[in-house]
């Protein structure tokens, strides 16, 4: 899969596109998703902002994500534990997203680049006349640092 990573400029533009401006606030948290990147909720974006002194809210950081996200900058993630967490959208929308592997016992999320449904896909889309756009693989177990320490 070809990632293009973005940087801030770029993420400017796509505010822009959507009728948009690129505030100080949507700017620190956009800025943490291109520096630190991974799955972060809510509250580890606002942790975040505090250790940088920022005066930002956590219901800001909330409007913020649910407008990142609703205009496709953010993907919004679900694994299943009650905890939205999210991630820059930088995949070419051709291409499907990464599968993750989510660790049941200490809530790790690893990314899993490799797809394999495309196969399957097409074989669902030309039985069905469905025409899919993309899908989201999580895999639920225990990472290995988990399987090492055992119970």
């Amino acid at each position: 899969m070809s990632e293009k990573l973005f940087g801030l400029g770029d993420l400017r533009e796509k505010l822009s596109e959507r009728g948009y401006k690129m505030t100080p606030q949507r700017k620190e948290i956009l800025k943490i998703f291109v520096e630190k990147g991974g799955h972060m909720s809510a509250e580890d974006v606002y942790s975040v902002l505090r250790e940088n002194d920022s005066e930002i809210g956590l219901a800001t950081v909330y409007r913020a994500l649910d407008l990142l996200s609703e205009l496709g900058i953010l993907v919004r993630l679900d694994f299943g534990d009650g905890c939205a967490r999210y991630e820059l959208n930088t995949a070419d929308p051709k291409l499907h997203h990464h599968h993750h592997l989510i660790c049941l016992k200490c809530k790790k999320v690893i990314e899993f680049e490799e797809d394999l449904l495309d196969e399957l896909e097409a074989n669902i889309a030309k039985k069905s006349g469905f025409q899919i756009v993309n899908h989201e693989v999580k895999f639920f177990g225990y990472c290995s640092d988990c399987r090492t320490k055992g119970d």
